[in-house]
């Protein structure tokens, strides 16, 4: 699909129209020979193919071509309302217009296509066009660094919540530890793939404010959108180390849940073995065993096993133990 969007509209152009002659933002999403080939030969420079964007190089993800400059970033995508991924977009940004491609659906993309329509004084020119997209996508992924840190603080409460006692509920602690670390884990995914993006957007703006001509005056907003950057890295630092106190407290957490259940079969095998060594000794068959003649025998067996198991276990209590 092609989007062809001018400083005066949107229209929506297929492989059999023309581009218009005011077109400033070309945006490709999952383009045909037709539309690349009709793009190539109304602009006069090559749009990179998805082969092209799969290339990790940085000298063939940032370089300047047919006077065009052509820059290929990793973004982040389905942080907030589906599982994280990653897919390439490529920005190329020539004299007169501006070409992205991509074979995802990326929601800056759309967001800013919306704002476009309203306000067509966003593609007022390529240069205007590519910052003020640049910016839609920064907000977003600020927007998705804020989701994940709501999630880490939502997993933190979780995860020292005060359990209640009782053998259910501590099982069913359990059980709502191994969920936290399912939620750690994807929490970390989706930030790794958020640094990914703030870092590819990083050194494509470091790369375009020494490639782009002087007389385009996009010095000031690519440092305003450099440090807006350099802020999501520090606070994906910030996160970052928070999962990983939270990973290990989780572990903790269970290592502890574990060691009480084994606890509790410790103090059970103590607390019969002395019973069961008072049974043993009255069940030989020795013929000359003077308490197999008493009248109280039998209840005195079962009062000194009894005594046997009672005596342990108020001493762990005592000590604290249990």
């Amino acid at each position: 699909m092609m989007r062809v969007y001018t400083a005066t509209g949107n229209h929506v152009a297929g492989p059999a129209d023309g581009l218009p002659e005011d077109s400033v933002w070309i945006d490709l999403l999952n383009p045909t020979v037709e539309e690349e080939a009709l793009v190539q030969a109304a602009l006069g420079f090559e749009v990179p193919t998805a082969e092209d964007m799969a290339e990790i190089e940085t000298s063939s993800r940032l370089y300047v071509e047919d006077g065009a400059i052509v820059m290929t970033v990793t973004l982040a995508t389905g942080i907030i309302t589906e599982e994280a991924a990653t897919c390439p977009v490529s920005f190329v940004l020539g004299r007169h217009h501006l070409v992205t491609v991509r074979y995802q659906d990326v929601r800056s993309f759309d967001r800013f296509a919306l704002q476009a329509t309203r306000s067509p004084e966003l593609c007022s020119g390529a240069q205007a066009a590519l910052m003020a997209l640049i910016d839609t996508i920064v907000d977003r992924l600020a927007d998705g660094f804020e989701h994940i840190g709501r999630e880490v603080d939502a997993i933190s409460r979780a995860a020292f919540r005060r359990a209640g006692a009782g053998e259910r509920q501590q099982r069913r602690s359990n059980l709502a530890l191994q969920a936290l670390l399912a939620r750690l884990g994807a929490a970390q995914d989706a930030l790794s793939k958020a640094r990914e993006s703030a870092v590819s957007l990083t050194r494509a703006l470091s790369f375009l404010q020494f490639a782009a001509p002087k007389e385009a005056g996009l010095s000031a907003q690519i440092k305003t959108q450099l440090r807006d950057l350099a802020s999501l890295t520090d606070q994906a630092s910030f996160i970052g180390s928070n999962l990983t106190f939270l990973l290990d407290a989780t572990l903790g957490l269970i290592s502890i849940e574990q060691n009480a259940v084994l606890k509790i079969f410790s103090v059970a095998s103590i607390v019969f073995l002395p019973p069961t060594l008072v049974a043993g000794i009255y069940g030989m068959n020795f013929d000359f065993m003077p308490e197999l003649q008493w009248l109280w025998g039998y209840p005195m067996a079962l009062a000194i096993m009894l005594l046997a198991a009672v005596l342990p276990y108020a001493f762990f209590r005592w000590r604290g133990w249990l």
